[in-house]
């Protein structure tokens, strides 16, 4: 008999048919500490995964001792109200940019929030013209708005990366501001683009509501500074409209579609250093294919939800892998340039489109660009811009993707 512990967690796995039954879960649990089912404590889901690596699919789970936490013990410490004057100006009110807002506010501390694109409502206007014309609006799209790229492209929020701890805070606020609970224990969560609005607009109103200023269609002009060498230093903003706020620090949370920021710091001889990134291109399948992949028999089983892939491979020493695999999902055109063309993946929550999509990309340095005539700290920027503007013209413009079989692009044909 093993002896329940609050620290130590139970693992089990459930049967398909078993996922949603608290008594089949408790069973399993007394099953595993050899203990009767009366005697155990009331017990919480962890963390809860699909195993389909056997013969049979099933929920592989981590049980934990006691209630689950209530939603006001959730993302502790709360933003509180904001001291002015307010002395930090932030570029950007997407992920990055509302999550250092929301920090600085738990200290009480005050910031504004600058950004070149829309707030959510009228930012869905733009992307329907863009999606029903291939009208490219440059600061209201999928990358530039409230929320940023996410918040009308998937809201997918598992990470490769660990090595900065865990992302639980960031779960919580979101599930505090509307996102589903189920985010907090399921190993792959996703919000959805149909559900993401509302779960960023609850985010801005939370934040307006302690004092932290937003203020949208406020496009960064320039940086002020004053100064030279050791004593250089950033002093305030100037916006496209005229406008200027004073600030005692600038931060830059632009994303990396904001090119004319880059630009902006390149010639302000801001020290830039040149990244590598992945290039590639998406890929495209039904999804009843991927679930009987994945699945084998128990593909269709109401329980389980679209089925997703991850695939890594070593390529001539270069690393090619899928990216950002949308089950379930829609590819849509995420260029923020006319005459440019760029896709990306989004599901909606339910992740009931007939279709599944993923990123196939392969890693790219600077060395490869360089070899092709792209040179200094922006040349990866430049790279990017002319395999985009060669998409769009191989798709005849209008930002028509592209496109041919997979085995004829694997083969090199067409």
């Amino acid at each position: 008999m093993r002896e329940v512990s609050e620290g130590d967690p139970i693992e089990i796995y459930l049967a398909l048919d078993e996922a949603q039954d608290p008594d089949a879960m408790r069973a399993a649990a007394a099953k595993k500490l050899a203990v009767p089912v009366e005697d155990l404590p009331e017990l919480r889901v962890l963390r809860r995964a699909i195993d389909a690596r056997g013969k049979h699919t099933r929920f592989h789970v981590l049980l934990g001792v006691g209630p689950s936490p209530s939603n006001d013990e959730w993302a502790l410490p709360h933003p509180r109200e904001v001291r002015s004057p307010i002395r930090v100006v932030i570029v950007g009110s997407g992920p990055a940019g509302l999550f250092c807002a929301y920090e600085l506010a738990r200290h009480g501390i005050a910031s504004r929030i600058i950004e070149r694109g829309k707030r959510v409502q009228p930012r869905r206007r733009d992307i329907a013209l863009l999606n029903r014309e291939g009208l490219v609006d440059a600061d209201s799209n999928y990358c530039f708005g409230e929320g940023g790229a996410g918040t009308y492209s998937d809201g997918k929020l598992y990470t490769r990366a660990h090595k900065r701890g865990s992302v639980r805070d960031v779960l919580e606020i979101l599930a505090l501001h509307g996102a589903p609970p189920e985010i907090l224990v399921d190993a792959r969560p996703h919000i959805g683009s149909n559900r993401l609005p509302k779960v960023v607009t609850a985010l801005r109103e939370r934040l307006e509501a302690v004092g932290v200023e937003f203020h949208f269609e406020s496009k960064l002009a320039r940086i002020l500074e004053e100064g030279r060498g050791r004593e250089r230093r950033v002093w305030g903003v100037e916006l496209a409209d005229g406008r200027s706020f004073e600030a005692d620090a600038v931060v830059l949370a632009t994303g990396h579609s904001a090119r004319d920021v880059f630009e902006m710091l390149d010639q302000m001889n801001v020290t830039l250093e040149p990244k590598g990134f992945a290039l590639g291109v998406r890929v495209e399948h039904p999804q009843a294919l991927i679930n009987r992949i994945q699945y084998g028999a128990d593909a269709g089983h109401a329980a389980l939800p679209s089925a997703y892939y991850r695939l890594a491979a070593t390529v001539e020493d270069r690393g090619v892998f899928s990216f950002c695999m949308c089950p379930g999902g829609w590819i849509v055109p995420a260029t923020t340039e006319a005459g440019a063309q760029v896709v990306n993946g989004m599901s909606l929550s339910k992740r009931d489109s007939p279709f599944a999509n993923s990123g196939i990309v392969a890693a790219v340095e600077p060395a490869d660009w360089e070899a092709q005539g792209f040179d200094g700290p922006l040349g990866g920027v430049r790279f990017q811009q002319h395999i985009e503007r060669a998409a769009y013209e191989a798709g005849g413009g209008g930002l028509r993707a592209p496109a041919t079989m997979m085995t004829d692009f694997v083969a090199s044909r067409g």
